[in-house]
């Protein structure tokens, strides 16, 4: 059996917003700006995101959803280069589910590259289904945005 790497779950504070603003410059070509997620943090009462840390407290992956009545929608998820590969991408995404349904939702959303089939592989796998298109949705580069699903357990 694959051994998993030691990793920490907890909410996501303020002074987690520069390692969070990194990883996103890392992984994105239009990444979030650092007041994107003190707004988050600060002034948005749906919010709740979660950080992965290492053994050394660093973080690693980050994810955030809004949960708003009974839907929780993902609105960002990264993984560091260097942790990529390790499945802390999945063990996030099903802390989230966790999360979502802790908070009273039955089901989850979220939005993905048609281009990003490592995403798509575990979304499909987290048993998420492919509901619908958002045509032109990435800014970058006018790229679809496909639409998925998951009820929540």
């Amino acid at each position: 059996m694959e051994q998993q790497e030691a990793v920490g779950f907890r909410f996501m504070t303020l002074a987690d917003v520069h390692a969070v603003a990194e990883l996103e410059r890392l992984s994105f070509t239009t990444p979030w700006p650092p007041d994107a997620f003190v707004n988050e943090l600060t002034r948005n009462p749906n919010a709740r995101y979660v950080v992965v840390v290492n053994r050394e407290n660093k973080v690693i992956a980050y994810c955030g959803m809004w949960v708003v009545l009974d839907e929780a929608h993902i609105t960002n998820v990264a993984v560091h280069p260097d942790w990529r590969g390790k499945k802390i991408g999945e063990r996030l995404m099903r802390k989230m589910m966790e999360v979502a349904v802790a908070y009273g939702a039955k089901s989850m959303t979220l939005e993905v590259r048609p281009s990003n089939t490592v995403a798509r592989r575990l979304y499909a796998k987290l048993g998420f289904e492919e509901r619908g298109l958002r045509k032109r949705y990435y800014s970058d580069n006018n790229e679809d945005a496909i639409i998925m699903w998951v009820t929540l357990q």
